[in-house]
């Protein structure tokens, strides 16, 4: 029983599923009877909006500001790495008290000072980058049996990922039940590849509306699985006599990606997403519009009421922060929804909201906007919607009333004159803050599109692309930059290797027939040479067909930078290296 009576946090946030994907918001398909009770138990936010992608929208829960204000407007490219200026939840937190603890996806940095445990986190057990088999996870992980970042450092872990987020903060919960905590759990679920034992795939075999099942077969079972899991989640709370002061929260971090299809009239094809337009990186509802319960009995947050009034991912810190009685001197752009969450309406204002998609190198004003009323939304400056008698926003009333066109305008110049004085800042990853080796992959390569290699099945493909990383030297000196194709941890391959492999092979393992997708083989590339370029300083080398790196020593200043790698094969390709690793040589 907790001593102190400030009220735990359980925050469940689960990765691309949409509004339409549980059985609660009217899936026909989908069995989530354990997130279905806690809906029917649960206060619900009708109308709540995040990013229309994964990055942005964790960049707002964390700080109560829009997005594209904290550097966070891509999910790879140098830009889901968080501004370390900017204050988080956690840190908030953990100042007035709490232990705080994640278990699963960050996505807003891998290296310092961006890192969860550099972001008021005490205990963190995460994978890399925005994905398990991205660029920056550990190499080979595939959902089972894997290995990830604890605290720092790696870790393999039994079972499956959903499993392992899940088991290790309950085990934070028991750990910590005699004070007050912070736990977040972020799944990875069920964000792509579909990786799934078979039983939960079985369940939704040939039952869909669609050939060619499979991909939403898998979705659909790693979200039933998700389903059980939180079931454990809350029996816990309730035996650890917790579940009276504990604030649980659960939603999504975007539209889904894979439980609905709409044709290029916005009109829907096969699938369930309960009315709304647009799934994942959509400007239209269905793209932001996710799914937000929260309950807390000794708060009174029970009973199965709903909040129409629309809400907000940068209201998510300034909330918790008020129901927690959190002192505070901190700013933000979201409000908090305690009024609303008590039926005190009156008490909130009217306002305008904006959500956009970006994954571009630099912001692109009006690009995939959203202005959004109680009443309207404004859709790229342009299309005009009311919302309350158009769900599928597919009547354009922005004829019919320019003046709500034009005052939704005037509210997304205000918006952009907010989000954009930092645009143009760099944000580097440090190095030389310490004597440990540091390591860059391609997924924070700057830039998008051409540039851009972010996961492990590009690597493996040899993808001819390069770019530049932003560096911080905090430390002047002597530092070792190595580069590598492959990486150091899991590969031990040489820079020239590829080895045999499909594309994607399916494996049935153990009693339970585990089944998933596993990405195998890489292609051998004829690297000769390999050469950087850092503060103005050029250097190269020839390459060895059984060099595993290549190393270079430098002498650098402190102060921003750039650092680019290059590898020339003998065919006269020009590609970065995938992996570099920095070390501060004492």
């Amino acid at each position: 029983m907790m001593k102190d009576s400030k009220p735990n946090v359980v925050f469940v946030l689960t990765d691309d599923q949409g509004y339409g994907d549980l059985g609660c918001t009217g899936n026909p398909w989908l069995q989530t009877p354990n997130i279905d009770t806690f809906f029917r138990d649960s206060v619900r936010l009708n109308n709540f909006h995040v990013g229309p992608t994964c990055a942005p929208t964790r960049s707002t829960l964390m700080t109560g500001h829009y997005a594209n204000s904290t550097g966070v407007w891509h999910t790879v490219g140098g830009r889901s790495l968080l501004r370390k200026d900017e204050v988080t939840i956690a840190t908030a937190f953990k100042k007035a008290g709490y232990k705080t603890g994640l278990f699963g996806k960050w996505h807003l940095g891998d290296n310092a000072p961006y890192r969860p445990q550099d972001r008021g986190f005490d205990r963190v057990i995460t994978h890399g980058g925005g994905g398990i088999g991205q660029a920056p996870d550990f190499w080979g992980n595939d959902y089972f049996d894997d290995t990830y970042m604890d605290n720092g450092e790696y870790k393999k872990f039994d079972g499956y990922c959903t499993d392992v987020w899940f088991r290790e903060g309950i085990k934070f919960i028991n750990e910590n039940k005699d004070r007050p905590f912070f736990c977040y759990i972020p799944t990875n679920a069920p964000h792509g590849p579909f990786n799934i034992m078979k039983d939960y795939r079985e369940k939704y075999r040939g039952k869909l509306d669609l050939e060619n099942s499979e991909d939403r077969e898998r979705f659909y079972g790693m979200i039933t699985h998700l389903d059980d899991q939180f079931k454990i989640l809350r029996d816990t709370l309730k035996d650890l006599e917790l579940e009276d002061n504990t604030i649980l929260v659960f939603m999504t971090d975007n539209g889904t990606s894979c439980g609905a299809n709409f044709d290029s009239n916005g009109k829907l094809v096969n699938g369930w997403n309960n009315g709304l337009r647009g799934v994942k990186n959509s400007e239209y509802d269905g793209g932001h519009r996710v799914p937000f319960f929260i309950r807390w009995p000794k708060g009174n947050l029970v009973g199965g009421r709903d909040v129409d009034r629309l809400t907000a991912s940068i209201d998510f810190m300034p909330t918790l922060l008020d129901l927690c009685s959190i002192e505070h001197s901190l700013t933000f752009h979201g409000k908090s929804i305690t009024p609303l969450l008590y039926e005190r309406n009156s008490e909130f204002p009217q306002r305008a909201v904006v959500t956009d998609s970006q994954r571009v190198t630099n912001p692109i004003k009006w690009r995939k906007s959203a202005v959004m009323t109680d009443q309207w939304r404004l859709i790229n400056g342009k299309e005009l919607y009311d919302i309350n008698k158009d769900r599928g926003q597919m009547n354009d009333l922005s004829h019919q009333f320019p003046e709500v066109v034009k005052e939704l305008r005037e509210e997304y110049e205000k918006w952009w004159n907010l989000v954009k004085p930092k645009f143009e800042e760099e944000i580097s990853i440090s190095i030389g803050n310490n004597t440990d080796r540091l390591r860059l992959s391609s997924h924070d390569w700057r830039g998008d599109g051409d540039h851009a290699v972010w996961n492990q099945s590009q690597i493996r493909a040899g993808r001819i692309a390069n770019s530049y990383w932003e560096i911080d030297v905090v430390q002047e000196g002597n530092y070792e930059i190595e580069l590598c194709r492959w990486p150091k941890e899991g590969s031990g391959k040489a820079l020239t290797d590829g080895f045999d492999g499909d594309d994607i092979e399916w494996y049935r393992e153990g009693i339970n027939e585990t089944e998933y997708h596993y990405y195998t083989g890489g292609k051998a590339l004829n690297i000769s040479e390999a050469s950087i370029s850092i503060n103005e300083i050029n250097k190269e080398c020839k390459v060895s067909e059984n060099d595993k790196s290549v190393k270079f020593n430098v002498y650098l200043n402190k102060g921003q930078t750039h650092l680019q790698t290059y590898f020339k094969t003998k065919e006269g390709d020009i590609l970065g290296a995938y992996y570099t690793y920095v070390t501060l040589i004492k």
